[in-house]
């Protein structure tokens, strides 16, 4: 089996060489069916659910029979909030609910897996050396970093948690997500044409920090998939 490597950059954006990736993290082979389920329960999570229409039990009015039952030569009417009325109540709407659905970790982690997998397959992953160079959060050091490294459309950072001044340097660009290891989730990577990571990040299943799915569950709705 070939070696599987990604470009290093350094912060600056100067090629280094290459870096290994763990083949166990973006050497497998990508399982469609099982990012497809994690996907659409990501974005279910997402959905706010607080939709609601009135039952004719719940609209103002129509405690009162519009007309007599017979005589008139009308349909038979017992009050003007009925579903067929204007104004009337709605049958069978939406109520407030919640959309989550239940993923298990090791699905959501196999997603992840398979998410960068293919990435790294197209070539599409690539590695800073340190982004702890960067002494203040700087929009164009961000800008320059990508121009070095010629990268085009949509793009995922992914840093460590101490590299808070990367993720608030990318952050600000249009087309960019940047987050930190425990936030990283399938949407994210294959929205992503690009995807940038801190050396420090590549080992995901060992360095994510416990407590992180928690934290990008509340940020993202089904977040925090650390391989």
């Amino acid at each position: 089996m070939a070696e599987l490597t990604a470009e290093l950059y350094s912060a600056e954006g100067e090629r280094l060489g290459e870096v290994e990736l763990n083949p166990e993290i973006f050497g497998i082979e990508p399982n469609v069916p099982v990012m497809h389920q994690v996907v659409t329960a990501q974005l279910a999570a997402a959905r706010a659910g607080t939709h609601s229409t009135k039952t004719r039990g719940e609209v103002r009015g129509g405690g009162r029979k519009p007309w007599r039952q017979k005589g008139l030569g009308r349909a038979r009417q017992g009050s003007i909030r009925a579903p067929q009325w204007v104004g009337g109540g709605v049958v069978h709407g939406p109520k407030p609910r919640d959309y989550s659905q239940r993923t298990p970790k090791k699905m959501r982690r196999l997603a992840l897996r398979s998410a960068l997998s293919a990435r790294a397959a197209e070539g599409r992953i690539k590695v800073v050396d340190t982004f702890e160079v960067w002494e203040t959060p700087k929009t164009k050091n961000a800008v320059k970093l990508l121009e070095a490294m010629g990268v085009e459309g949509k793009v995922l950072l992914i840093a460590e948690d101490h590299e808070r001044v990367a993720i608030k340097s990318f952050r600000n660009l249009e087309g960019v997500i940047a987050s930190n290891l425990g936030q990283a989730n399938t949407y994210d990577v294959l929205w992503a044409d690009t995807v940038i990571m801190s050396k420090g990040t590549l080992e995901l299943g060992q360095s994510a920090p416990r407590g992180s799915e928690e934290h990008a569950a509340a940020v993202r709705g089904e977040g925090g998939e650390g391989a």
